[in-house]
């Protein structure tokens, strides 16, 4: 469980981030959404310690992480696992090599023993036959696979992801979803999206927060977000079409019910 608690971080004079509160829970997904420049990529950096709020304390399983020393904060990322927007695959590495790098990089232990738990990993991501393959010789897809094998290697307690579906098709984007909720509930991980991706958010959002202009403006489930009244959301929900689609027919079956 990671709760922010009046929240704030500024540059210079300019205020990113204004007063926000919320609770990311165990076991589920947890997506921040919100329009470029809203303020969710600051909040994310935040809540992995990339950069010191100006006030407030992001908690850790009731450890401060805005009072950590940066002994205690490498100690603490120790515990994170971490799928970056482009995957951040290492060209030079083979596919096991790069799923075994955090393991090398922050254990002990004997290179079969970081074998073996690269290969499970990799396995938990169906990817048991590429271990010898390159970045460069998988699809953007299996990449994305791989990059989860790598954030999970370390058995993390806390997940975050950044745009997971990034120049994805829809179909793999789905498959990425899926795989990345089906982990967090095998392995109990409080896992955080950063997304701007509506279907991921009808798929797997669990607990969703909206951020604009730095304010956390709405907080709720999928299940909530179709029958959101809050005007600001609903411009950016449903912003296409299809969304559109979706929100008269849920206001329909109201209506008939």
């Amino acid at each position: 469980m990671i709760e922010v608690r009046h929240l704030y971080k500024s540059f210079e004079e300019k205020e990113v981030l204004k007063d926000i509160s919320t609770l990311f829970e165990k076991g589920k997904t947890n997506l921040i959404i919100g329009r470029s420049g809203s303020g969710k990529t600051v909040l994310m950096k935040n809540l992995i310690g990339l950069i010191r709020p100006s006030s407030g304390e992001i908690r850790y399983d009731n450890r401060n992480l805005t009072a950590m020393s940066k002994k205690e904060l490498n100690a603490l990322r120790r515990e994170m696992g971490m799928l970056f927007q482009g995957s951040a695959l290492f060209d030079s590495m083979t596919v096991l090599e790069n799923v075994m790098f955090p393991l090398t990089m922050f254990t002990r232990d004997s290179w079969k023993d970081r074998e073996k738990r690269a290969k499970f990993c990799l396995e938990r991501v169906n990817l048991t036959d590429a271990d010898r393959l390159y970045p460069g010789e998988i699809s953007g897809g299996m990449m994305k696979r791989v990059a989860i094998a790598r954030a999970i290697a370390m058995n993390p307690a806390y997940l975050f992801c950044d745009e997971p579906n990034s120049g994805l098709d829809p179909k793999t984007s789905l498959l990425i979803d899926d795989l990345i909720h089906d982990i967090t509930k095998e392995y109990n991980i409080t896992t955080i999206i950063n997304t701007h991706d509506m279907n991921s958010v009808m798929n797997i959002g669990e607990k969703i927060v909206f951020i604009s202009e730095g304010r956390k403006v709405w907080e709720g489930t999928k299940e909530k977000i179709v029958t959101s009244t809050d005007r600001e959301l609903n411009d950016f929900v449903f912003a296409s079409d299809l969304f559109k689609k979706v929100k008269e027919v849920e206001s329909f079956i109201n209506e008939e019910g």
